[in-house]
């Protein structure tokens, strides 16, 4: 047999199956490219192979063919899990010096789910502090190295999780992402990382189980293996508010049996909300019309989000003020100061510039969704920028317009999180230089299936998905 990390997710998963090769046999696989590849990356900092190999004893055990004709079963495959999600028994930092010694007694909701279907966790996947920022650096684990030349950066928060899956230490790994923190990375690593509705996946505990502007999805090399772990996260729990009940028929027979869309809008800076680097926008808008090749009609085409930026800095202001008050008030001297300085922003809010901001909400998603009654699919850039510099911790300035803070370099994505919108981040391209370009492939209200299925058919018009695992690639100090 092949060297068992080059396999995709779906037929690694399918040998399990068929009892073709155990669960031990994958974390041997996983443990030997980690080993070989991680000492230039620092994906994977904490890895729990004793834990591993006792799940994957239980799986062995207790496999029954019910199990394995289940379309939500994974079989025992390995994963890695974003340093944000409590995993029982594993060090969970959160990024952040004070829980650096952090050992949670019990796994959050997204990890018991996939746990319950087959996924065996074999480490935690590097993150900022609090996933805060598309740089994946901290001061309890340092900062994580992108394979496509190591002297860049991975992007950010789900960093760590695009590493693993580019260089073939796991074969899917999950993310969160509240402005940009699946698809940056996937973008930046040429992964896929989709941005799921809010709901779609259960999350918990939180102290915001309401909040809908941060979600947690799925990553992997393809889309199919995308579509196959979402499979195996989604569905209702009941410690979960907000969480949608699994479709009827499985997210896989959408990329098995994809539906083209008719009409694709693109827009390449979502009508001048954001500055884009040159060679992006040229790389992406040139892929974009290979959706024609599946018989669509490409078009120039946004809706109006041009309250989407002020939208998402009360949002998020808030959302720090709800979540992570608590914490930095603690310990402030300890927390990154862009994170203090968030914080202080939430605090100067007031009751009616939150009611305000939720009604232009409200306004702006009625607009969205009259614009997906007309076109299926909203294309654009995922990432202002090509990766850059890795000790670089924010773009300050693109095309001559200077941000106002560390996050504004990413509207291009988070004016999408503010919609709702079920997002996915597709490798479309590379710079001259060879680093990876993504597209940001956006669908209809909770769309997953639909978006999906589309995205694979573009996947194959342009073959970049066989490129996967790489080895790291020197650069850089």
């Amino acid at each position: 047999m092949t060297d068992l990390t080059q396999l995709n997710a779906r037929d690694a998963v399918n040998l399990l199956r068929r009892r073709e090769v155990s669960p031990l046999e994958m974390i041997d696989a996983a443990v030997t490219r980690i080993e070989a590849t991680d000492s230039s990356l620092n994906a994977l900092p904490t890895l729990c192979v004793d834990r591993a190999r006792d799940h994957a004893e239980r799986i062995l055990e207790q496999q029954s063919s019910a199990a394995e004709d289940s379309p939500l079963w994974l079989g025992g495959l390995p994963i890695a899990v974003k340093d944000l999600n409590d995993v029982a028994g594993v060090k969970t930092t959160y990024g952040s010096p004070l829980f650096a010694d952090h050992i949670p007694e019990r796994s959050d909701i997204m990890v018991e789910t996939l746990e319950t279907n087959g996924a065996i966790v074999i480490g935690k996947a590097n993150a900022p502090e609090f996933g805060h920022g598309a740089n994946t650096f901290n001061e309890v684990f340092g900062k994580t190295r992108n394979p496509w030349n190591t002297g860049m950066t991975c992007g950010g928060s789900s960093g760590g999780s695009a590493v693993a899956l580019a260089t073939g230490q796991t074969w899917l790994a999950t993310g969160s992402d509240l402005g940009c923190s699946v698809r940056t990375p996937a973008a930046f690593c040429s992964v896929v990382g989709l941005r799921p509705s809010p709901g779609r996946v259960a999350r918990g505990p939180t102290r915001l189980p309401y909040d809908n502007l941060w979600v947690q999805g799925p990553m992997a090399r393809s889309v199919a293996d995308t579509a196959l772990m979402l499979d195996a996260m989604a569905g209702v729990h009941p410690n979960d508010p907000i969480s949608l009940a699994a479709p009827k028929e499985a997210f896989l027979q959408s990329v098995d049996n994809p539906t083209p869309p008719k009409r694709v809008a693109y827009s390449a800076n979502l009508n001048g909300l954001t500055p884009v680097e040159a060679e992006v926008a040229e790389v992406c808008a040139a892929a974009v019309q290979r959706f024609s090749e599946l018989g669509a009609v490409v078009e120039e085409a946004c809706p109006d989000l041009g309250d989407a930026r002020d939208i998402f800095h009360v949002l998020r202001a808030n959302q720090f003020v709800g979540e992570l008050a608590p914490i930095i008030e603690a310990d402030r001297d300890q927390v990154r100061p862009e994170v203090v300085w968030n914080l202080e922003e939430g605090y100067k809010l007031t009751i009616e510039k939150l009611a305000e901001t939720e009604r232009a909400r409200g306004r702006l998603y009625a607009r969205v969704a009259e614009f997906f009654e007309t076109y299926d699919l909203l294309v654009t850039p995922a990432t202002a920028v090509s990766p850059f510099d890795v000790d670089i911790h924010a773009i300050d300035e693109v095309a001559g317009h200077k941000f106002e803070n560390y996050f504004d370099w990413y509207t291009i994505a988070y004016a999408i999180t503010v919609t709702s919108l079920p997002a996915l981040s597709l490798p479309c391209g590379f710079t001259g230089s060879g680093l990876p370009i993504g597209l940001q492939v956006v669908g209809p209200p909770r769309g997953e299936a639909a978006l999906l299925g589309a995205s694979a058919l573009f996947e194959k018009v342009m073959g970049i998905e066989g490129q996967l695992p790489i080895d790291p690639r020197p650069g850089g100090s």
